[in-house]
């Protein structure tokens, strides 16, 4: 088990100097930081100084060695656009950020996998149909188009619900300001946490579905039932606990991907995130910014990569027999 965890944090290094490589590459090709820092009038003096303030003088190779230097030790630089440290104004958007990851996650999980149980159980029926025909929707549009659409009822029309901020928030702490100790806060999170995890809780609803009429099919859910057991046994003992295995991986991967294409929604719905942070990078070319961003999406997935696989590793026994073999 050591020597697993042991290999696979190693490759998780490796995945993250490529990444960060590659990323920082293409910073260099999105336009220069010089351009939007300095006005019109300024001199080719100017533009040396603060390109060697910056540090923008010195070879590629060297500029990455101090940026993976930086990120080791969580400094990231000092924003282009801002003139602050990036860790701070990252600090001050990721609440927003992980809040509705975390309720669209939970959303996802709870919702897909209860639904994904009972259309297979009851496949049959007019509800089970009901629900596979409207999941057609989270699955087929985009999901700014889910977004606008949703404001497009629930406040336009309806007036019900926000369509853009985060509402009023409660500071926890120095740094942690949090929607959900107020009214409008809450409020203001339905429809993008919606929008957000849709797409997520569509699809794990249908591959638990999937893979539950699979399992269910097999010899010793069969025999579980010529033995007599009740049907809930057999279903949330038997074939749930066999389904959950693809599912977790599914599962892992689609919560990485809330976070880092939370981008979309936060952009629609005006969400000030970490992700909307990112879209104004991009069009001030806030290289530090945009760099700390894809660094920490990156540590994200590869970190929960590897919780998945020691998931695995825990549900599956065939991977430890396997481990100890070799």
């Amino acid at each position: 088990m050591f020597a697993y965890i042991v290999r696979r944090m190693f490759q998780s290094v490796i995945v993250l100097l490529v990444v960060g490589l590659v990323a920082f590459s293409m910073f260099r090709f999105v336009g220069d930081p010089i351009d939007n820092m300095l006005g019109q009038e300024r001199t080719q003096a100017d533009i040396d100084r603060l390109r060697t303030e910056l540090g923008l003088d010195q070879p590629f190779p060297v500029q990455y060695f101090k940026f993976l230097q930086g990120a080791v030790q969580g400094n990231f630089g000092v924003s282009y656009r801002q003139g602050r440290p990036v860790s701070t104004i990252i600090a001050e958007r990721a609440p927003a950020t992980l809040e509705l990851a975390f309720v669209s996650g939970f959303l996802a999980i709870t919702l897909g996998i209860a639904l994904g149980v009972f259309t297979a159980i009851r496949r049959q029926g007019v509800a089970a149909n009901i629900i596979m025909t409207v999941s057609l929707i989270g699955v087929s549009l985009p999901t700014f188009l889910i977004g606008i659409l949703l404001i497009y009822i629930f406040s336009v029309e309806l007036d019900l619900l926000p369509s853009f901020g985060r509402g009023e928030t409660v500071m926890i702490g120095n740094w942690w300001s949090t929607g959900f100790l107020t009214t409008s806060g809450l409020k203001a999170l339905i429809l993008p946490a919606i929008t957000l995890g849709l797409y997520q809780m569509t699809l794990i609803m249908r591959l638990v579905r999937s893979e539950m009429l699979e399992v269910m099919r097999a010899d010793y859910v069969r025999f579980a039932r010529a033995r007599g057991l009740s049907d809930r046994v057999i279903n949330f003992r038997h074939a749930l606990k066999n389904t959950l295995v693809p599912v977790i991986t599914i599962t892992g991967l689609q919560l990485g991907s809330i976070i880092a294409f939370a981008i979309i929604t936060e952009t629609v719905f005006q969400w000030p995130g970490v992700g909307l942070l990112f879209i104004n990078a991009i069009q001030f070319v806030d290289i530090p910014v945009m760099a700390a961003y894809l660094m920490l999406i990156s540590v994200m997935f590869v970190t929960i990569n590897l919780i998945v696989d020691l998931l695995y590793y825990a549900i599956d026994p065939r991977l430890r027999v396997d481990a100890r073999a070799t």
